[in-house]
């Protein structure tokens, strides 16, 4: 099924644009295109959802391999690329990705819708919480808060004390970083948060978990909380629009999306989850054509004046993160969700094992400072867990400062 009408025709334009730059120029989908006897051009989007091959990540990773270090997916001669990024390697390693200034600025346009949702204008001040790495995180977001006019304030290699002072002192409006760290933040400044009025999180599927949400903004004075989603190999995805936090909208001038079975790869039932797919139309220098990503979703309403493509309750977790406990599909954002339901719950840690080669899962808890009762706290989280899964999910209290600490996403599921 294509987007909605109001998209299609120049999704259409912008998809055989994208091919006419890239058969010729780029090996990597060159040899793939023709593997599959793919058209040079798509008279409708429904025919290149049905004849377009997908693109994995294992593909990729196995390209930048036999040709290192960056591959053949490069639409021009390297002398034209300014930029670096690398996935995070959690599940394997690292994706080295490439950016033309071409490229770059469209992710920046993209960064421009996200600002405008949030209510970002010139002359803000944003602080960008965040460690300025080799992957993407908010390197777009910085240099397109900049070009718009904004004051940006880099926050790499300084402590949450640090970033604190300067976001007091700098009276910043608008804070970018992970749920995770917009927690911590939130937790170690106490009533000094006055001031930031909105929070951008990314990285992590806690900004569509509306608990995750309302803790990070009774933390920092009613702030509004803003997601977002995006990823290394695509860039700047979708994002909340005022009014509908649950929801995350994809930037359909910039992607097609899809929603597959992950299984058979079949278009998704409507209100189905599924796997997102999505193609790159303006990222011309390292495209992307029907990428799985591994996000699970499910498609909302369409509605409004652009009939837009939104995903109900954002990114719902990972193929890769989904574990099976006795027979039941247990996703870390589920688990959050009851977590954050209890304030009194500081940190958190899942432990996923095998016993007689059945999975079990475990959970510890790190009550806040002030929680005068651990046990009585693990033992209600034991039975939420018990009500929302239909399992006995043992719960520990453990004592303050024991559990790490995330500046980035954060890694609570450990698998023994």
């Amino acid at each position: 099924m294509a987007p909605a009408a109001p998209w299609a025709q120049s999704q259409l334009e912008a998809l055989n644009a994208l091919l006419r730059e890239i058969i010729p120029n780029n090996p990597f989908y060159r040899r793939k295109l023709e593997a599959a006897g793919a058209p040079a051009a798509y008279e409708s989007l429904d025919a290149f959802f049905a004849s377009a091959p997908f693109t994995t990540k294992g593909e990729l990773a196995a390209d930048q391999r036999d040709h290192p270090p960056y591959g053949t997916n490069l639409t021009y001669p390297l002398a034209r690329y300014t930029r670096y990024h690398q996935t995070s390697g959690s599940t394997g390693s690292p994706l080295r990705w490439l950016d033309t200034p071409r490229s770059w600025a469209w992710m920046k346009a993209s960064w421009r819708d996200i600002y405008r949702a949030a209510g970002v204008a010139p002359g803000d001040r944003l602080m960008f919480a965040f460690s300025f790495g080799p992957f993407l995180g908010f390197w777009t977001a910085f240099d397109a808060a900049a070009d718009m006019g904004c004051l940006c304030i880099p926050g790499g290699g300084l402590s949450s004390d640090g970033r604190m002072r300067l976001i007091r002192d700098n009276r910043v409006g608008v804070l970018c970083c992970t749920p995770t760290y917009a927690l911590r933040l939130g937790e170690a400044a106490g009533a000094e948060t006055a001031g930031v009025r909105a929070i951008i999180v990314a990285g992590e599927p806690g900004g569509g978990v509306a608990e995750t949400r309302d803790r990070i903004s009774a933390l920092w004075g009613g702030a509004a909380v803003v997601d977002h989603h995006g990823m290394t190999e695509v860039g700047p995805v979708s994002y909340a629009e005022p009014g509908e936090p649950d929801c995350l909208r994809i930037i359909e001038r910039a992607y097609l999306a899809e929603i597959i079975d992950p299984e058979t790869g079949a278009l998704a039932a409507p209100g189905e989850t599924g796997e997102l797919v999505l193609t790159t139309l303006g990222r011309l220098g390292s495209p992307l054509l029907r990428y799985r990503t591994g996000d699970l979703v499910r498609r909302g309403r369409d509605g409004g004046p652009l009939s837009c493509y939104r995903l109900a309750g954002g990114i719902l977790g990972r193929i890769d993160d989904m574990v099976l406990i006795r027979g039941v599909n247990v996703y870390p954002g589920a688990v959050e969700a009851i977590i954050r339901k209890h304030p009194e719950v500081a940190e958190y840690r899942v432990r996923v094992g095998a016993e007689r080669s059945m999975a079990e899962m475990a959970l510890e808890i790190e009550p806040a400072p002030d929680c005068a009762a651990p046990a009585a706290l693990a033992e209600r989280i034991q039975e939420a867990l018990r009500a929302a899964f239909s399992l006995r999910v043992p719960v520990k209290a453990v004592p303050p400062n024991s559990l790490p600490r995330f500046e980035m996403k954060a890694k609570r599921w450990l698998r023994d």
